[in-house]
């Protein structure tokens, strides 16, 4: 071998470890030039360096070059089409080859198994036995107990562990990761134990591996216990037993674990703060995680994005979703995985637009969506009841080709189910080729939301029929149908099944649906019966039930106990007092009502200024009370004065107790006719053609007049409208509301 070979060998080498690809083939043409007859040595690495540096077409161009290739040149262009796929060309070659050994087997069994082509690698390795047991080497089984473990095939992987045993490979730490990762992966965890305790020599990896099984099979004691037994721990140990701990709930022990990785000094690299941050997230401990993001920007890891992407998730988790922000902005580097903790941030802290926003900043900044991202966005527009929007991403759903992931397809169920479009819904759910829990607890939410009772029910015994388990979510949908017909004696019973039947212990949202059904029977008594057997008292949302009812029934005693409640939760939330002057009001106790005023402006207490939006031609028209801003507004005002008169004809009565003023009947009348969801509904059927829904959305609480009146309107033009207010969906059609009428 020349010295020149040696010297270009070596330039070669600092070309793949740089990933040059121009240097590389600019010293190609250099030794063309120069040597006349370059030796195969020096050719073979020229092969290399362009496997390595994944040109296909060089590498195969110098390959067919060399006059006379040895086994290293035939093992070189195998193991370069192995690597990148090409499995034909791979065949190809392996068949051409004068002679094999190990490494040619292993190129060809790994080119199989690296696609997950179970059946091909099998028949390799049987080739490669029956061409001698000697080609045989501790990569071969590692490859072969590799694919068996990423593809759930345990009984290939018990006959490979037979002839590792067989064949004296039982002693190699490097036969012996793989083989525990298979069993503990297939949860057969003692399997795994019985290799890690007959293996003699049991390196650092070995007891990683085995720690990594434990915690994967929720065994936290027994990896806890492996873990201390370790006489040298490296960095990998600690973190495998963090993340382990934050993979089953385990928060506050993960960052127990990571405050004495701290106190020894050891190592920390993006995964040990990725599992942090996530523990963090867990417990939305803001302060610890906090903590965190200052030590990862004293150890410089403030640049790396999937510690900048957790620390985004964290934030958002921790409900600081300007802290999010700030370190989303700052980071140099973003990914979609990045894109997606802020998205979903979003999402999860009820900001669904600023969602749908950051989903078409991503797409402008050239990153493509993957399944989770366009779910996410699917189900925000699903939250603001966009169906506009949402369409839009199911179409890029199909063309994208994400359809078929079962997040996405949830997503569009949940998004036609708020929408209203339950026939859409149901078309889409016949057509997934799959369908979970989550899938058939979305078709069923919608069927619920929109005052379907009966069809609520039946699909949900037809859910049970077919096997699967009902969660939290689906009983809520369940209690709520039941509650919108009236069902109180079946809700009990479908309650008292979550825990009987179903080993699900009540939350608070059970309770709150248990409170509704009750209130809307009329049985106030009960529902306050109820209230004082929880073992917790009811959130907001439970007591503004409770007294929503108060004020449809009358019942000022229990009205006032249920805004007290409300107001000592949320003593700057306006609703509670609102809901109770309603009460006074409709039992003429208009000192009552004025005391309460003087008590809200004393408190600071304001009621936020009502305004209704609809969308029109990818613009956003907003409305407020007596609104004349708007150019359309002698169209609108005529045509609530035309659907007025045509009310009054079908029998419609103002409704004046909404009015919390000691005006004249008449001037109160004045006062209701052009709230702002009129406004709204009537640039609706003046703008929007026939046929295709109204979609209004409300920033309050509809009052109980307009939600009559938007009722009679359906009736008289035969349009459907559906009406988003702060409290829930209405869907008004043909002179009747999904809600039952009561909100």
């Amino acid at each position: 071998m020349s010295s020149n070979s040696n010297y270009y060998c070596s330039l070669l080498k600092i070309c793949t470890e740089t990933r040059n690809h121009i240097q590389a083939k600019k010293i190609h043409c250099h030794i063309t030039k120069t040597i006349r007859d370059p030796e195969t040595f020096l050719l073979n690495n020229l092969v290399n360096a362009y496997s390595k540096l994944g040109d296909l077409t060089y590498a195969r161009y110098v390959f067919d070059k060399i006059p006379r290739p040895n086994l290293f040149s035939w093992n070189t262009i195998l193991f370069t089409y192995s690597k990148s796929g090409n499995l034909s060309d791979m065949n190809y070659i392996f068949n051409r080859m004068p002679k094999r050994d190990g490494v040619s087997w292993n190129s060809l069994i790994s080119g199989y198994a690296s696609r997950g082509l179970v059946t091909e690698a099998v028949k390799g390795y049987n080739s490669m036995l029956r061409d001698g047991v000697d080609n045989l080497n501790r990569i071969t089984f590692s490859i072969m107990l590799i694919l068996s473990s990423s593809q759930g095939c345990v009984d290939l992987g018990r006959q490979i562990h037979g002839q590792i045993v067989k064949f004296g490979f039982g002693s190699y730490v490097f036969v012996g990761c793989p083989l525990m990762d298979m069993y503990s992966k297939a949860v057969l965890v003692y399997d795994a134990k019985r290799v890690f305790d007959e293996t003699p020599e049991r390196n650092v990896v070995m007891y990683n591996t085995m720690i990594t099984g434990l915690l994967r099979c929720g065994m936290v004691e027994d990896s806890k216990y492996l873990f201390h037994s370790i006489q040298e721990k490296d960095s990998i140990s600690w973190t495998t037993m963090i993340t382990g701990l934050t993979q089953n709930g385990l928060y506050r022990e993960a960052i127990d674990f990571f405050r004495e990785m701290r106190i020894e000094c050891v190592a920390m690299d993006q995964f040990t703060f990725g599992s942090m941050l996530t523990a963090c997230g867990g417990l939305m401990a803001l302060e610890e995680g906090k903590q965190v993001h200052a030590f990862v920007i004293r150890t410089n890891h403030k640049d790396n994005v999937f510690v900048s992407s957790a620390l985004v998730d964290m934030y958002c988790k921790c409900k600081s979703i300007t802290s999010a922000e700030a370190v989303f902005k700052r980071m140099t580097h973003k990914n979609v995985v990045s894109w997606t903790a802020l998205l979903v941030g979003y999402g999860q802290n009820g900001y669904s637009e600023e969602a749908v926003r950051i989903f078409c900043d991503m797409q402008r900044n050239g990153i493509n969506p993957d399944y989770y991202t366009l779910g996410s966005v699917i189900s925000s527009c699903a939250n603001l009841a966009s169906l506009e929007e949402g369409t839009q991403f199911h179409g890029q759903a199909i063309v994208s080709a994400l359809f078929s992931f079962q997040t996405v397809s949830n997503a569009l169920v949940t998004l036609y189910g708020k929408c209203g479009s339950l026939e859409d819904a149901t078309r889409l759910f016949n057509e997934m080729n799959f369908r979970d829990e989550v899938s058939w607890t979305a078709l069923l939410s919608g069927y619920s939301q929109f005052g379907k009772a009966n069809e609520t029910i039946d699909f949900f015994q037809r859910m049970l029929d077919h096997g699967l388990k009902p969660d939290g979510v689906t009983f809520v949908g369940v209690l709520s149908a039941c509650s919108r017909a009236g069902l109180v004696e079946k809700g009990y019973q479908y309650f008292e099944s979550m825990v009987k039947e179903h080993g699900i212990m009540p939350v608070v949202d059970h309770y709150t649906c248990m409170i509704d059904l009750l209130s809307r029977a009329g049985r106030l008594e009960e529902a306050r019966r109820f209230i004082n057997k929880m073992p917790f008292p009811p959130d907001p949302i439970g007591w503004s039930t409770l007294l929503s009812s108060c004020r449809l029934h009358g019942n000022l005693e229990i009205g006032k106990w249920a805004a007290a409640s409300l107001q000592e939760l949320e003593p700057h939330n306006p609703g509670g007092y609102i809901l109770l002057a309603s009460i006074y009001a409709a039992k003429g106790k208009w000192d009552n009502v004025a005391e309460l005023r003087k008590g809200m402006r004393k408190k600071g207490v304001r009621k936020e200024a009502g305004c209704s939006w609809i969308k029109y031609k990818g613009k956003v028209h907003i409305f407020s009370a007596d609104d004349q801003t708007s150019p359309f507004s002698d169209q609108l005002y005529a045509e609530l004065d035309k659907l007025n008169h045509r009310m009054i004809e079908e029998g419609y009565v103002p409704d004046t107790s909404s009015v919390l003023h000691n005006v004249e009947d008449s001037e109160k009348i004045k006062m209701l006719n052009y709230h702002s969801e009129r406004l709204a509904i009537a640039f609706g059927l003046i703008f929007i053609p026939p046929g295709l829904p109204i979609r209004v959305v409300k920033n309050l609480r509809v009052c109980g007049d307009c939600h009559n009146a938007t009722k009679y309107i359906s009736k008289i033009t035969q349009r459907e409208i559906l009406v988003r207010d702060a409290v829930r969906f209405h869907l008004f059609e043909d002179g009747t509301c999904s809600c039952g009428d009561f909100w």
